[in-house]
């Protein structure tokens, strides 16, 4: 499909939003967008998207509506609340939401918008503010396969690796799985570089001698270098890491799934959290266990 043939509304112009939203606007589709600070919105402007004050008032002038948010909460209060997504909802609206919010609450705002008649996507993603920056992010999709094949244009400008995993809340399971296993990389990682160091040896040449083993990983390639040198700056931050490992040991709780790993991990991210480093990168778990090893 043509990117003039829809306007698109774009809500939440986050650490990984506003670069997604203006990787749009370059390939020419005429965006309108909202957020709740007005740095990101100008900046958008300057790009050349709308603005509107409200997500209402975006819904009322758009054909598919974008929401990249931090949490559940913000998802429902943009989608149902006052001046919401629902308050301007029209029969054949497509709502995606590229949040992390896990499957059920994701189903509890397909069930509202519904009975407006609108499609509900479900696009989570992973990849961090690089990926979305250079549109290479994992975007995970659950969501009706016409409704997604019609729109897939959007997710390919903004993605690299785009999947329909399966109806909507799909993409949700995937991505609560995908953070899942980040985090065991990261935490385990840490683990071991604490252990290389109090037995002595260069933690850059346990990278080293590792590498390209059985232990490969994500986090080996992406993130060991700055745990080594303690720099933390966020690519995607503990606190996220913290809500999405909440959202797996709920819905775990719910289906009855055993986590016995990611509720350790649970437990390690709550606690960064609580120490205030919530906002560093994920892999500042490291600090923790360098904390409780005395270094």
């Amino acid at each position: 499909m043509d990117a003039t043939d829809r306007t698109i509304g774009f809500i939440g112009l986050g650490i990984m939003g506003e670069p997604a939203a203006k990787n749009l606007v370059d390939a020419g589709y005429d965006l309108i967008v909202n957020d709740v600070r007005e740095e990101p919105v100008a900046a958008l402007e300057a790009a050349g998207a709308d603005s509107r004050p409200t997500p209402r008032a975006v819904t009322a002038d758009a054909d598919v509506v974008i929401t990249f948010l931090p949490e559940g909460k913000h998802v429902r209060e943009v989608a149902l609340g006052e001046d919401g997504i629902v308050e301007a909802a029209e029969e054949e609206l497509v709502y995606i939401d590229m949040s992390t919010i896990g499957p059920s609450a994701i189903a509890e705002v397909e069930a509202e918008l519904a009975e407006r008649g609108v499609e509900v996507v479900d696009a989570p993603v992973s990849g961090s503010e690089t990926g979305s920056r250079e549109a290479t992010m994992s975007i995970m999709i659950g969501g009706d396969e016409a409704v997604v094949a019609e729109h897939r244009d959007l997710f390919e400008v903004m993605g690299g690796n785009v999947v329909r995993v399966g109806d909507t809340g799909a993409g949700q399971v995937a991505k609560v799985c995908n953070n899942m296993i980040a985090a065991a990389e990261v935490s385990v990682l840490a683990e071991a570089l604490v252990f290389a160091e109090k037995a002595g040896i260069s933690q850059r040449n346990l990278v080293e001698a590792i590498r390209g083993g059985a232990a490969q990983t994500w986090a080996l390639d992406n993130r060991a270098e700055g745990m080594i040198e303690g720099e933390f700056d966020p690519g995607f931050f503990a606190s996220y890491m913290y809500k999405d490992l909440r959202i797996a040991t709920d819905d775990g709780e719910e289906y009855g799934a055993p986590l016995l790993i990611s509720s350790t991990n649970h437990e390690l991210f709550k606690s960064l959290d609580e120490q205030g480093r919530g906002d560093l990168d994920f892999s500042a778990v490291m600090t923790l266990y360098e904390d409780l090893a005395g270094l």
